[in-house]
């Protein structure tokens, strides 16, 4: 599309502009709006959304965002990038998951225009962004007290969206099922292939997975053609790809002393955790269930009996080595990205 409409505001071709996007008026009567970031290059080519803070306290991908369209150099020759940095407003001035209503924005799609406030955001995001996009890029991070591994979730029967996952370059990425009300169960309708990044845990920064989202954001842009090719890249790791996952829960109440990490390969029957009581003694232990790599982890060293406490992915293939290969991309993502990397 040769011109870009955006709420009031229309965006030509090879042009870069910030805009605010009317949301609704707090009972303060003060103005919330969605700030949008457009970069458009000066031909004709695929439109992408980059999404961040759907849920309120999850802080990285405001970086990943704010560090991507800073960087020394970044220019979109082809097609157009609309960077929303703070979807949901609301939760980041108070720091909080949900929607001033209590409704997860992420659960809230496809919205409407009479809906609740959640329901109104969403419908608001999803007609005058997402539905004009061909791609899109969500970033999300764990919970609070919960560290995510950054990876990538999508549907990956769809080819396409599988070829953009793999392209992404992170560790690992999980094949997940569209949750009903949630953004990407929207982009479905309008034609939208949607990544959903997680790497790091709600309210705090994470190097790694801020290097890491923004390492795979350029990532996919090349591959889509929209940016440079001319900067020497590396031979890419290609990910492995989980078709399953489960959380590992706690099997008593208790002070938790973890022997795993983020990324550690585990067997079948491994002790992961153990818990104890304030006096020493050993109350239970957590068990690994089945063979496969922690890509969640709850971080409190204080657990009720049934709380969630690692998120295991599964493999198909021969998973002795997906713990080195984790690594080895790590390595990679860390010495090849700096905070002020310049693009050529």
């Amino acid at each position: 599309m040769n011109e870009l409409k955006i709420g009031e505001h229309i965006i030509q071709l090879g042009e870069t502009r910030k805009v605010n996007l009317p949301v609704a008026k707090l009972y303060t009567d003060a103005d919330v709006n969605l700030p949008v970031y457009i970069i458009r290059g000066k031909k004709i080519g695929p439109t992408i959304f980059i999404s961040a803070a759907v849920h309120g306290d999850e802080l990285n991908g405001i970086e990943i965002i704010r560090r991507l369209i800073n960087l020394k150099g970044f220019k979109v020759s082809i097609g157009t990038i609309i960077a929303v940095p703070m979807v949901n407003v609301y939760g980041v001035v108070n720091q909080s998951r949900y929607m001033p209503d209590r409704r997860d924005l992420n659960r809230s799609f496809p919205g409407s225009s009479k809906g609740s406030l959640a329901g109104r955001v969403a419908n608001i995001f999803l007609k005058e962004i997402v539905a004009q996009c061909d791609y899109g890029i969500d970033l999300h991070t764990g919970a609070i007290n919960r560290s995510n591994l950054p990876q990538i979730r999508a549907q990956l029967s769809d080819p396409h969206t599988l070829e953009l996952a793999q392209a992404f370059g992170v560790p690992v990425v999980l094949n997940s099922d569209i949750i009903e009300g949630s953004l990407r169960d929207a982009a479905v309708a309008t034609g939208t292939k949607v990544l959903l990044y997680e790497g790091g845990e709600a309210l705090r920064f994470d190097e790694f997975s801020i290097r890491a989202g923004i390492k795979g954001i350029l990532n996919v842009l090349r591959h889509l053609g929209m940016i440079s090719k001319k900067q020497k890249m590396r031979v890419k790791q290609t990910p492995f790809i989980a078709n399953n996952s489960n959380w590992v829960r706690a099997s008593s109440s208790g002070i938790v002393t973890h022997h795993y990490q983020l990324g550690d390969q585990v067997k079948r029957a491994q002790i992961l955790a153990t818990i104890g009581g304030p006096y020493g003694e050993t109350l239970g232990e957590v068990i690994a269930t089945k063979s496969g790599v922690i890509i969640g982890k709850q971080n409190i060293p204080l657990v009720q009996e049934g709380e969630a406490m690692y998120h295991i992915a599964y493999f198909s293939e021969d998973d002795e080595h997906i713990a080195d290969h984790i690594e080895t991309i790590e390595e990679q993502l860390i010495n090849d990205l700096s905070i002020n990397e310049e693009i050529s």
